[in-house]
């Protein structure tokens, strides 16, 4: 189950906000329904891309076996 302050990967592009799929937020708010949650995805210098409105099936919680991958955000 995903909660708030977790980091989940973005499974698709969200071409409105240069989000692309492999993409890592933070979960800042779930709501009751287990379904909804809040996503902020920020830069490395803690610039905030978006907050997005997702669902669960949008992202999927972040392994600790992972990388990262450094990629510039469009102004």
């Amino acid at each position: 189950m995903i909660k708030e302050l977790d980091l989940v990967v973005l499974k698709h592009d969200i071409e409105d906000h240069s989000l692309k799929s492999g993409d890592v937020g933070t979960v800042v708010h779930c709501y009751e329904d287990d379904e909804g949650i809040e996503v902020e995805f920020v830069t490395a210098e803690g610039k905030t891309v978006g907050v997005l409105t997702l669902t669960t099936a949008d992202v999927r919680p972040f392994e600790n076996t992972e990388i990262l991958h450094v990629r510039n955000v469009p102004h």
